[in-house]
């Protein structure tokens, strides 16, 4: 994980290494949760069409995205896949006050390859372990990534975290857990309805219980170090109906 820290910072230095004019014509740096690709690449063309600097996006793991802004990443903004890393940063004194806001939701849902012909019905001691067939199950890590801790909350609420913990493949993020199921190396993955949604390569098997696991939000916030004069405007664009619309376009919204 220090690993992949230091070089994700090492690339944002990079973007932010221009002369000052740059820096002024550039749009906002954003980190963002690797689950919000698609969405957010919209929103930043929608933007940009309204005449602002597109936004430059940088996506990985929530965790990782926080540890870049503790190490002192020179981005604006921070959209998180759950309340606790954004919680992490802003412990640290590192966001805007005042510009935190909740700015989606989602859902958990199971996937497995398009040409899988596994079926099950996803509920308390649901058999896991046995459609896994000594396979895989890819998710994001659960140590640390949002993806995966919803995952294992959920696994340990319906009784079946036990049976499958030694197979589970973990991946940096959510979408390396997608990656994994669409290229035949998990039978079986958990990963965001979004995810899912954006593949053509898995469908999804079953869509665990709201109940089954803390709920699955964005918060998206200003940093304190951000010097970008665009970055609040975008900000409040995502925030905004339009911006929500552009979510939706994409699976995001209430549970």
């Amino acid at each position: 994980m220090k690993a992949a820290v230091r070089a994700l910072l090492l690339a944002l230095l990079a973007l932010v290494g221009a002369s000052p004019l740059a820096a002024q014509e550039r749009g906002p740096l954003v980190l963002a949760a690797s689950s919000l690709q698609e969405a957010l690449n919209e929103a930043a063309d929608r933007w940009a069409s309204l005449r602002h600097p597109r936004p430059v996006l940088s996506f990985a793991a929530s965790s990782a995205l926080a540890r870049q802004v503790e190490a002192g990443a020179p981005a604006d903004l921070f959209l998180s896949a759950d309340e606790e890393w954004m919680d992490h940063v802003q412990g640290k004194g590192l966001l805007r006050p005042g510009t935190r806001a909740r700015l989606t939701e989602n859902r958990l849902v199971l996937v497995a390859p398009v040409a899988s012909r596994v079926s099950l019905r996803i509920a308390r001691s649901f058999p896991l372990a046995k459609a896994l067939g000594g396979g895989r199950l890819a998710l994001a890590d659960p140590a640390a990534v949002p993806a995966g801790r919803y995952a294992r909350e959920a696994l340990v609420s319906l009784g079946v975290w036990t049976g499958v913990a030694g197979q589970i493949a973990a991946a940096e993020n959510v979408r390396a857990a997608l990656a994994l199921v669409e290229h035949g190396a998990a039978p079986l993955g958990i990963v965001y309805a979004t995810d899912a949604r954006a593949s053509k390569a898995v469908r999804v098997v079953g869509v665990f219980p709201p109940a089954s696991h803390r709920p699955i939000t964005y918060p998206v916030a200003l940093l304190k170090t951000s010097r970008n004069p665009q970055a609040e405007g975008f900000r409040r664009f995502l925030i905004s109906r339009e911006g929500r619309a552009i979510l939706a376009r994409h699976g995001f919204g209430a549970r």
